[in-house]
């Protein structure tokens, strides 16, 4: 049987979780679907724009899915 300490490890997120606040569901389920679209998912994309946005050497803008 697993002790209180060990079931608390194996539900610990991975990565320390961010919080961005003040967007709209909506914008968020657009983003999702348009992230899948593009072949990536919104963990991803945020990663890319923010080393984008900093200026990290090799950092491009992540694609974006085609309009339609």
């Amino acid at each position: 049987m697993t002790t209180e300490e060990e079931r608390r490890k194996q539900h610990r997120h991975r990565h320390k979780q961010r919080v961005l606040r003040g967007i709209d569901d909506e914008l968020v389920t657009e983003f999702d679907t348009a992230a899948r679209q593009a072949g990536g998912d919104r963990s991803t994309v945020t990663r890319q724009l923010w080393e984008w946005y900093v200026g990290r050497p090799d950092a491009e803008l992540p694609k974006r899915p085609e309009s339609t």
